[in-house]
């Protein structure tokens, strides 16, 4: 009887001393396999960044590519609603605005509203503003650009600005070199 205890508690021991270094085994390779993961995770995450790069380059070369930004100046005399591009008399991007874009365009940000490709030559670019205007009068305006499109990117800003003397919201599209 006595022998048998002993054989039991030697088996015992044993299995708990193995149990101990499985654990140990197990929490090691389930770390090295955590860095492992994490490891993959960030390679994924760089390569689908060079994607993204490449596929911006290979969609909007920069040859034929036109981008279209919008910024506000002051911005107390209108409150933006949206915006709807037109390029050649084809509409080609409304965006409405949120409270907080429209904040965030009032702090100094600017958004790209529009980008895609042109041949080279002459176009034409009508930007519609719909928003409340002075005394909260619904406001519809729109200002149009004729411009020449050549090799190479084409950026064009749309400009919402005050005119304090006329007490009106004016916009203006400018053209960057």
């Amino acid at each position: 009887m006595i022998k048998a205890l002993i054989y039991v508690s030697i088996f015992l021991q044993g299995s708990f001393l193995s149990t101990s270094v499985y654990a140990e085994d197990s929490a090691e390779t389930t770390s090295s396999l955590n860095n492992e993961l994490q490891d993959l995770k960030e390679q994924i995450l760089e390569l689908n960044r060079d994607l993204f790069i490449l596929e911006e380059d290979l969609l909007f070369p920069a040859s034929t590519q036109v981008s279209v930004f919008v910024s506000m100046d002051i911005g107390i005399l209108f409150e933006l609603d949206s915006v709807s591009l037109k390029l050649n008399d084809k509409n080609v991007t409304n965006y409405l605005y949120t409270k907080r874009e429209v904040e965030a365009l009032r702090r100094g940000g600017v958004q790209r509203l529009y980008l895609g490709n042109l041949p080279t030559g002459e176009h034409e670019l009508i930007a519609i503003f719909i928003g409340q205007g002075p005394d909260g009068r619904d406001f519809k305006r729109a200002t149009s650009l004729r411009f020449e499109k050549n090799t190479g990117t084409k950026m064009i800003e749309l400009k919402i600005t005050d005119d304090e003397s006329k007490l009106q919201p004016r916009f203006a599209i400018k053209e960057w070199q």
